[in-house]
């Protein structure tokens, strides 16, 4: 049941199962019927997020495709093995996850750091990805390494390595208090932070293995530059911006979208860093306009 309350509305998420991969478990959400006449759309999630962020989209996309949520290996109630976490491990995910559990070309969309794994999985395994949708997409393009950014990356980058950095940083961000002072920053309508949305967050991370995640996503070598994917990818591409977000250079990078990909639409909406939990009926509806239009 939806309860609307001023204009947000509050869902209760799915219970979902687990599958088997490389002998770890992972989380996953279905909703809708799975038959032809709807189309496939998994959803991905961002860092330190899982399905749970995508409750409220879940519930209405429902009603027009056959929907499906997964938890990244090491997020969310998926395992945190002590692996390597690299783009290329959470491409081989999803990719798997749409042959052995989906069993059809499906519509990828993904949050943050769930849009670079959306990203890898489409430029590489072509025949299973009919559509990619972006929200707020992470990753670095080949032109924003610069002698100056180089030196900072350079420091930054041997701080994260150190054991005793990563854990006193961990312990800091997964404070409640503070994931709620995080969102607070990258959420334009501060009323869609919830105690729910906190505890969605803070639940994963008291999970065993999940510092040396957190660890190892700071110490993994960068995968492939956005352009570089882009320029093996062959579907179409919907790009959703919260031109709100702190994190990213919205129109900065829009542009460098457009001049690397043509089969590209781009929308941009007043909302931060998580335009699907902030405004989920008008993104709901941006999704299914672009589906229809594009794909159906």
């Amino acid at each position: 049941m939806i309860i609307a309350k001023d204009s947000i509305h509050y869902v209760n998420a799915l219970e979902g199962n687990y599958w088997q991969w490389r002998e770890q478990k992972i989380y996953y959400v279905q909703a809708g019927n799975c038959d032809d006449d709807k189309p496939t759309l998994l959803l991905v999630h961002g860092f330190g997020a899982s399905t749970d962020h995508w409750r409220k989209n879940i519930h209405q996309l429902q009603e027009n495709f056959s929907v499906w949520a997964i938890d990244m290996l090491g997020f969310g109630r998926s395992s945190k093995p002590s692996w390597e976490y690299t783009g290329n491990l959470w491409r081989e995910q999803l990719n798997d996850f749409i042959t052995e559990v989906i069993k059809q070309p499906t519509i990828i969309a993904g949050n943050s750091l769930g849009g670079y794994a959306c990203l890898c999985t489409a430029a590489e395994y072509h025949h299973n990805v009919k559509g990619v949708i972006l929200l707020n997409s992470a990753g670095p393009f080949s032109d924003t390494v610069t002698k100056k950014t180089t030196f900072v990356q350079k420091i930054s980058g041997w701080l994260l390595k150190q054991d005793w950095i990563t854990y006193l940083l961990f312990q800091r961000l997964r404070n409640k208090k503070n994931i709620r002072k995080t969102l607070e920053k990258v959420y334009l309508d501060s009323t869609a932070i919830t105690d729910q949305l906190v505890e969605d967050i803070y639940r994963p991370s008291c999970d065993d293995g999940a510092l040396q995640v957190f660890s190892s996503v700071f110490k993994s070598p960068q995968g492939e530059k956005i352009d570089q994917l882009l320029q093996k990818m062959n579907c179409p591409l919907l790009n959703i911006w919260g031109e709100a977000d702190p994190w990213m250079r919205s129109q900065e990078r829009g542009e460098k979208f457009k001049k690397h990909y043509s089969n590209l639409t781009q929308v941009y909406v007043k909302a931060g860093h998580c335009p699907h939990d902030e405004i989920p009926e008008e993104i709901n509806g941006l999704i299914t306009s672009w589906v229809t239009e594009k794909l159906g």
